[in-house]
């Protein structure tokens, strides 16, 4: 299947390697459905090769892995090839069966379900939240830099912690109309404030989804904490690394 995030488009091959059909259908439930009725008229449907499968193709994907058919991942053309040979989604799906037929394609696609799918949402909502953090951290310090030498004074000598709760306390906007020094002054608090803030949220989300993944190890990998050295970050790293057989961790 050559998967793209509106529709896919489909190819049934013979064994032999006999282009028998090719459609396109949407990428939507009823849509997986449609593909795997018209896909059986040609036949059994034992294999399937899906472009994509940790993208546009994972849904369709995991339907497939429900209706007990082998799903490969297939790899999409080198972009220099595709340009040579021009754009052409029906040959892609051709391909992309051709390599399952030919054994090209042998990395099975990842179930996407349990576990380890919430692993890997739980550590995709935790990334973006350390790094929206730290960005803000760093905007907090790079305006500090050029604040008012009396404020930097202030501000000087405290520690991460304590730095962005004196900012979170500069809230007051009542001198806005002012222009001049102490205007700026006053938009250099306002600043420091909605940034420590944002760390505060930022800080208070990353708690959460530690919080949640520490259940999630519990419940379903508790033997991986019992180690030395492992803890629920590590755990997470491992179920998801041997996608949905986190019994093969302690093999």
């Amino acid at each position: 299947m050559d998967t793209h995030r509106d529709a896919h488009v489909a190819a049934v091959l013979s064994v032999m390697g006999t282009v028998l059909a090719t459609d396109a259908f949407p990428a939507t439930a009823a849509g997986y459905c449609d593909l795997l009725k018209w896909a059986r008229k040609s036949g059994a449907v034992r294999r399937a090769g899906v472009e994509g499968t940790g993208s546009y193709g994972a849904s369709l994907s995991r339907y497939l892995l429900t209706q007990d058919i082998d799903v490969f991942d297939v790899n999409r053309m080198d972009r220099a090839e595709r340009r040579r040979r021009g754009k052409s989604d029906p040959l892609d799906a051709q391909n992309a069966a051709r390599a399952v037929l030919s054994g090209r394609a042998r990395a099975r696609a990842k179930s996407g379900d349990g576990p380890v799918q919430i692993a890997r949402m739980y550590k995709l909502t935790k990334a973006s939240a350390v790094k929206a953090r730290t960005q803000a951290i760093n905007q907090l310090k790079s305006v500090l830099i050029t604040a008012d030498p009396a404020l930097r004074e202030e501000l000087a000598g405290l520690g991460n912690a304590e730095l962005f709760r004196t900012c979170a306390r500069f809230t007051d906007v009542s001198s806005l109309e002012e222009v001049g020094e102490e205007a700026v002054l006053q938009a250099t608090r306002i600043t420091l404030a909605l940034l420590a803030h944002r760390i505060g949220q930022m800080s208070e989300q990353i708690r959460d989804v530690d919080a949640l993944l520490a259940r999630l190890v519990d419940c379903h990998a508790p033997q991986l904490l019992e180690v030395v050295g492992i803890g629920p970050d590590t755990a997470v790293a491992l179920l998801i690394a041997v996608g949905g057989q986190p019994g093969t961790v302690g093999q």
